[in-house]
C-alpha cells in the first residue's frame, strides 16, 4: 500500500489592523479657529466698549470721540450718579424684590407641579405656558386700568407685582424641570423622620434645588432690571422711575450730552454684569448631581 501523506496544517492568517481613517487638515487650523473667535467676540463687543469709551469721554457729541481714549474724564458718571442714582436705587429696590416674591411663588407651585400626581397639574403647566405667549402691552394696560381704580400707580409695590407677571410664569417652568428630576427616596426619607410636607419641602428640596433658584432668580433679576414697558405705563410721575425710563427720558432732555448719558447706560450694566459672572457656575449646573451628593 502506498504511504498515505498528511496535509501540513493551515496556519491561521492574522489581517492586519486598519489604519486608522486620517482626518483632513481644516485649511484655516487651530491658530485659524482662534482668530475666527476673537474676531467675532471683538465685533460683538465692541457697542459695550464704545459705551464705556464715550463715558470716559469730555461733554459733546459722539462723532468726535476717538477710537482710543487718549484722556480719562468721570465728569459724566458725576452727573450720571447725581441725576439717576435714585432711579438706579429704585430699580434695584424693585428688581430685588421682584425676585424675593417670584421665588416665594414659584418653588412651591413648581413642586406642586413636579411631585404631586395631580389631574389637574397638566392643564395648569398649559396655561402657565400660553401667558408666556400674551403680549406684554396687553398686560401693561390691564394693569394700568386695575391700578388707577386701586391708586397703587407710582408705587414700588406696583412695579414689583407687575414685573413679577414676567418673573413667577418663567420660574414655575425652570423649577419644575429642575425638580421633576429631584429623586423621590430624599423626600420619602425626610417623612419617615417625621417631617412633614413644608418641612422636607424647605430642607431638602429648597437646598438640592439650589442651580435652579439661582438661575431663575437671575433671569428674574435681568428681566425686571430691563424692564421698560411696566415702568412707562404704570409711573406718571418723577417721584417712582427706575433707571430705564430715567435713561429714556435723559436722551430727550440732554440729546447732546452723551458722555453722561453712556456714563448711565455703564452704570445700569454693572449689576447685570456682576450678577452673571458671579453665578454663571449655577446655572450650568444640574440638579442630579447636586441631589446624589
Amino acid at each position: 500500500m502506498p504511504p498515505t501523506t498528511t496535509a501540513p496544517p493551515t496556519a491561521s492568517v492574522r489581517h492586519a489592523p486598519a489604519p486608522p481613517p486620517v482626518r483632513p487638515k481644516h485649511p484655516l487650523g487651530p491658530w485659524g479657529h482662534t482668530v475666527c473667535a476673537v474676531l467675532i467676540v471683538a465685533v460683538m463687543l465692541f457697542p459695550v466698549y464704545w459705551m464705556v469709551n464715550v463715558s470716559l469721554q469730555p461733554r459733546g457729541s459722539t462723532i468726535t470721540t476717538p477710537l482710543i481714549p487718549t484722556s480719562l474724564h468721570f465728569d459724566g458718571y458725576a452727573r450720571a450718579l447725581h441725576d439717576q442714582g435714585r432711579n438706579l436705587l429704585t430699580s434695584l429696590i424693585v428688581s430685588v424684590a421682584s425676585v424675593a416674591f417670584s421665588l416665594l411663588v414659584a418653588a412651591p407651585a413648581a413642586y406642586a407641579l413636579a411631585q404631586l400626581r395631580a389631574r389637574w397639574a397638566a392643564p395648569v403647566l398649559l396655561a402657565i405656558l400660553f401667558s408666556q405667549m400674551i403680549p406684554g402691552i396687553v398686560v401693561a394696560n390691564a394693569l394700568f386700568s386695575t391700578y388707577n381704580q386701586l391708586g397703587a400707580l407710582n408705587s414700588i409695590g406696583g412695579l414689583i407685582l407687575a414685573d413679577s407677571t414676567h418673573g413667577v410664569p418663567f420660574a414655575i417652568l425652570i423649577l419644575r424641570a429642575f425638580m421633576s428630576n429631584v429623586p423621590s427616596s430624599l423626600v420619602e426619607a425626610a417623612r419617615v423622620d417625621g417631617a412633614g410636607r413644608i418641612r422636607a419641602f424647605c430642607s431638602i428640596v429648597l437646598p438640592v434645588s439650589r442651580n435652579a433658584l439661582i438661575t431663575a432668580g437671575l433671569f428674574t433679576f435681568l428681566f425686571t432690571w430691563s424692564d421698560f414697558l411696566f415702568a412707562l405705563t404704570l409711573t406718571t410721575t418723577e417721584d417712582i422711575r427706575p433707571v430705564t425710563l430715567g435713561l429714556y427720558e435723559y436722551l430727550g432732555a440732554h440729546v447732546a450730552d452723551w458722555n453722561t448719558v453712556m456714563a448711565t447706560a455703564t452704570l445700569s450694566s454693572i449689576p447685570a454684569l456682576i450678577l452673571l459672572v458671579a453665578a454663571q457656575r449655577y446655572i450650568a449646573a444640574g440638579v442630579g448631581s447636586g441631589a446624589l451628593k
